[in-house]
């Protein structure tokens, strides 16, 4: 597999992922932009945090941290999601891509338990941008992660909640040392959005395990 040595690359190649063909609104389930993850993936490359690393990414919907991180030159990625289609689905574009230090595991991220010994954990997790959706749920992902015990991770939250997020996480024995701020678009999947696009503000932490 030849090694990606330009962001825009990277985006390309996961433009070939695609969207989620039955989304389920209880899981809020939208599909990361390829520009989102190109761009956060090549900054956690240029942290260290990819290459020859051990990657999880809890929540992977069609797997695109995990493709990525393995398309950068991880060691081993796995991705971890309870939905059955999409890990079907990641799973054929693994093979589409070629890209064999990756896999997929259908699972509730809370009875997640393999042994993995990782490095870096991503996760996009349900963030809270339906007004029905159950709070918390970003949170839950955090604690999950710090049980994995990585050396750093990388999550998703609404911009709106960054005040309450920095105090959470420096409760949890987690130290921020970066912010990536994001423009999120989600677009009219589900029967109850009234427009054709939303722009959702949101964060994504970079932290450390004190």
């Amino acid at each position: 597999m030849k090694k990606i040595t330009r962001k825009k690359h990277l985006e390309m190649r996961l433009q070939s992922i695609p969207s989620h063909p039955k989304p389920k609104v209880g899981l809020e389930q939208y599909t990361t932009p390829s520009v989102i993850a190109s761009d956060l993936v090549w900054n956690a490359f240029s942290l260290g945090d990819i290459e020859d690393n051990v990657i999880v990414d809890l929540g992977c919907g069609t797997g695109v941290f995990a493709i990525a991180s393995a398309l950068m030159g991880a060691n081993s990625s796995v991705g971890v999601d309870i939905d059955e289609d999409s890990i079907a689905l990641a799973l054929s574009v693994k093979d589409k891509l070629n890209v064999d230090n990756v896999d997929f595991v259908v699972s509730d991220i809370c009875d997640f338990n393999q042994p993995l010994d990782a490095d870096t954990v991503f996760q996009n997790p349900p963030f809270g941008s339906q007004r029905r959706a159950e709070s918390g749920q970003d949170l839950k992902f955090v604690k999950k992660a710090i049980s994995l015990d990585p050396k750093v991770l990388y999550s998703f939250h609404m911009a709106s909640t960054e005040e309450f997020l920095i105090k959470f996480y420096s409760d949890n024995n987690l130290e921020i040392t970066h912010i990536f701020r994001y423009n999120f678009p989600i677009p009219k999947i589900y029967d109850f959005h009234s427009k054709e696009k939303a722009d959702v503000d949101v964060i994504v932490i970079r932290a450390e395990l004190k």
